[in-house]
């Protein structure tokens, strides 16, 4: 495992500010550990045709890539979740019959998605695998309509899933899922949720997400920081994050091949003098590791300081983008426009910045769909559009950094030179427009976000 933590000092609307990023990196010769999964498969009327097809065909992709020593499993869900196949061992002969399984697939009616995760969590669970982590990858396209329906059921049930050591992946296909009830389920475990307008997507999204979970290195990565010379330090990222004492951690979850986890902090200085003292622990072959990791102090204009800047502003970006969609949402359109200008004057502290690994390009197409429903203050925003902002919003907050899936053109995609005048023209974002989730504040009376 590489480590690596840059702080950069400068200027804030508070006062002198220090940004850190932690970074956790698997080296390339490290041999993964092995995977039990369960493939959870949503079956409802919706999935019927090109769906549960593409589905299907993922799913095989996913099984062919498996080793004897991996094991998976497949539960499928209607109105009813039926383990299809108890997650064992991919030998040939199971790998066989997990192919026939999927073949014989057909929908069904209704969408019991609440106990598709509890039953499907139950059996991955009961599964010693020796160094592996029991993991959940669902796929659904609708809402549950069987079942609890609550929000705040799933959110119990994530937690819960999560507190019993089970890691929970989601994918949302097309326009009818619910994205909050994912965010609910995949948040607890750092994962995010991933987000695909159709089926020809779907090969590519569960391929994604196969090379992550076939690429895992190390689990349960946690960083600890303890600050001296500061008047507060919060967790940018929206990782599960807790006060221990005087220090701050986060829980980072896995780390993969070419799939590195970051981690970034930002506090206030409250005095002239400041110094953070940074640790790193997670679990290798069954091995729990801590050690130290150096703090270098960069130049704000070096390009690893440019970096660091970048990726505070795209979370800056994404959380104003989060915010005028909800407005737009609730009809509220003045907070949407408020809420727009903050997400463009993200986009443009990108652009000035031109960090490589930052992109302001890739944001592009999304604001110009935000931008549109905006001007036509639409009654009705773009379901497909929210659910890209969403699910774009839970993979940077939880900074799930491997290759980003292609998002589709919008009609008429506006350059980048569009989307920013406005942005520099304008003063600061107006105040209580950030997404207050994705700032977790150091020394509150909370333990546990």
């Amino acid at each position: 495992m590489k480590q690596t933590a840059w702080a950069v000092e400068r200027d804030a609307e508070g006062g002198r500010e220090v940004l850190l990023l932690v970074t956790l990196e698997a080296e390339a010769e490290t041999p993964r550990a092995p995977v039990a999964v369960n493939l959870v498969i949503d079956r409802s009327a919706s999935m019927r045709g090109a769906p549960l097809a593409a589905a299907v065909e993922a799913a095989r992709a996913l099984v062919e890539r498996a080793g004897s020593k991996d094991y998976v499993g497949l539960l499928t869900f209607d109105a009813d979740a039926e383990q299809v196949l108890p997650v064992r061992a991919m030998e040939a002969g199971a790998k066989s019959a997990f192919l026939k399984a999927l073949s014989r697939l057909e929908s069904g009616e209704g969408t019991a998605l609440h106990e598709a995760v509890e039953h499907g969590a139950e059996a991955v669970r009961r599964v010693l695998v020796p160094g592996a982590r029991p993991q959940l990858l669902m796929l659904t396209d609708g809402e549950p309509s069987v079942g609890p329906t609550a929000l705040g059921e799933f959110k119990v049930l994530g937690q819960r899933v999560h507190d019993s050591g089970v890691a929970l992946h989601a994918l949302g296909l097309g326009k009818h899922y619910l994205p909050e009830i994912l965010e609910a389920l995949t948040g607890p475990s750092g994962t995010g949720f991933t987000h695909v307008d159709d089926a020809e997507g779907l090969p590519l999204a569960v391929g994604a997400l196969g090379a992550e979970l076939f690429g895992e290195v190390v689990a349960d990565a946690r960083v600890y920081v303890l600050p001296t010379g500061f008047a507060d330090l919060r967790c940018r990222h929206r990782y599960p994050s807790r006060v221990e004492g005087d220090a701050m951690s986060a829980a980072l979850g896995a780390v993969s091949h070419a799939f590195p986890r970051r981690v970034l902090f930002a506090g206030v200085l409250e005095k002239g003098d400041w110094n953070l003292t940074v640790t790193a622990s997670y679990t290798e072959n069954g091995d729990t590791r801590r050690l130290s990791v150096p703090v270098t102090r960069l130049l704000p204009e070096s390009d690893e300081g440019r970096f660091v800047r970048a990726v505070s502003a795209e979370l800056e970006l994404v959380s104003y983008e989060a915010a005028a969609w909800k407005a737009l949402s609730r009809r509220q359109q003045d907070a949407a426009e408020r809420a727009l200008e903050g997400a463009d004057k993200g986009l443009y502290k990108l652009a000035r910045l031109g960090s490589a690994e930052v992109p302001a390009q890739r944001h592009v197409d999304r604001l110009a769909d935000l931008r549109r429903a905006v001007e036509r203050r639409a009654a009705q925003p773009s379901a497909l559009g929210v659910r890209r902002a969403q699910s774009e919003v839970s993979r940077i907050t939880m900074s799930r950094i491997g290759p980003a899936l292609p998002m589709p053109a919008p009609a008429a995609p506006a350059p980048v030179r569009a989307a920013l005048p406005a942005a520099a023209n304008g003063g600061a974002p107006p105040a209580g427009t950030l997404d207050s989730a994705a700032m977790l504040p150091w020394k509150t009376g909370n333990t546990e976000s």
